[in-house]
């Protein structure tokens, strides 16, 4: 990674048009290849400096007869909210040009290769990150939040909203749900993708979901409703999974991936950390005692001043997942004075990276 003559992209980018999701193991081998779209980010990005450097952080010797599997969480950052409201005081305005600027994102992505792929803050599903993943052998799905900001913004992509995507040869999709976050018994502007999966390789089925609760500080109380609903169906689903898989009224492992827009001390982290699904917070495996989160996982610097914290969140069921490995932050002097977003990052998330293995396996 920090080679510029390892950068991807891609050229035939904008000559493809949309493509179903793949029902199978095998993608059309014609299609544009990893390689292929490395070799257009590169000469897309020759001018730009190369993406913040970050190291994986083994944190487990835990020996498993199956490959491990790789999870990635992001908040990409919306283009229509980037360019028209987030007020980047300290970014250039050329950096955020679209572009380039999705060349990066997609570089973040096949660097490191997830296997399940978690967006928040997606604008442009259908004219690039649909066609772009789905040929590389991902199936995706998009949940548009009802009432987005983006709308409000001139010359829009339409909706921003959450994403999931998994690679068919890993992965067969068992079900999936587009939820419409409720609080105090109202819908809100906050959805969620909850999909039950089926891994090719050992037959565990599990239920993998990506969200984005409520931005800004005023909100916790919505942010904690909003994540006690989730909570509930996830529960929901989950049994659902494990009465049609093995006729068990149990719940079937589960992965959380989001940006929660809460720090750990509020209310929504403790429901999360408390549940009775059993669930860890992968990245406190980062900390020397395996109790605390990372510093941040964001930090900008907008016109009410800089700020810098924790929000995204990837959780586990603890007794039936293994987390081996996670990816580390980049430095306060890697990501420099400015801040993020960059000629360095395109988005004002660092991406969160998590390489699992399964506990235990179905007989």
């Amino acid at each position: 990674m920090g080679n510029g003559n390892n950068r991807p992209y891609s050229k035939a980018l904008p000559h493809l048009s949309p493509h179903e999701p793949c029902q199978g193991p095998d993608p059309d081998p014609h299609l544009v290849g990893p390689l292929e779209l490395r070799r257009e980010c590169a000469d897309v990005l020759r001018g730009r400096p190369a993406l913040l450097r970050r190291d994986f952080v083994s944190v487990s010797e835990e020996k498993s007869p199956h490959q491990p599997f790789r999870v990635m969480q992001w908040n990409s950052l919306a283009q229509a909210l980037g360019e028209g409201m987030d007020s980047f005081t300290r970014c250039p305005p050329e950096a955020l040009n679209w572009p380039e600027r999705k060349y990066m994102i997609l570089e973040e992505i096949l660097t490191y290769q997830p296997d399940i792929l978690c967006l928040q803050e997606v604008d442009h599903y259908f004219d690039t990150f649909q066609p772009l993943l789905v040929p590389l052998g991902y199936q995706g799905s998009f949940c548009p939040k009802p009432w987005s900001l983006c709308l409000n913004v001139a010359n829009n992509n339409g909706p921003d909203g959450c994403v999931l995507f998994f690679r068919c040869d890993r992965f067969q999709l068992r079900g999936i749900s587009h939820l419409q976050l409720s609080a105090m018994g109202l819908k809100t502007n906050q959805v969620a993708i909850v999909a039950t999966l089926c891994c090719r390789a050992t037959g565990q089925v599990f239920c993998i979901a990506v969200t984005h609760l409520k931005a800004r500080s005023g909100w916790k109380d919505l942010r904690t409703a909003q994540g006690d609903d989730l909570l509930c169906k996830l529960q929901s689903i989950s049994r659902k999974a494990a009465i049609s898989t093995t006729g068990s009224d149990t719940c079937v492992p589960i992965l959380v991936c989001g940006d929660f827009n809460a720090e750990p001390s509020e209310v929504i982290y403790h429901l999360f950390a408390t549940s009775t699904l059993g669930l860890d917070s992968a990245y406190k495996h980062l900390s020397p005692d395996g109790q605390t989160e990372p510093a941040y996982t964001t930090w900008k610097i907008r016109s009410s001043g800089e700020s810098c914290h924790t929000l995204d969140y990837v959780w586990y069921s603890r007794d039936h997942f293994s987390v081996r490995a996670v990816l580390d932050f980049p430095t306060a002097e890697q990501i420099g004075p400015n801040r993020l977003p960059s000629y360095s990052y395109p988005s004002d998330h660092l991406s969160l990276v998590c390489d699992f293995s399964f506990s235990h396996l179905p007989e």
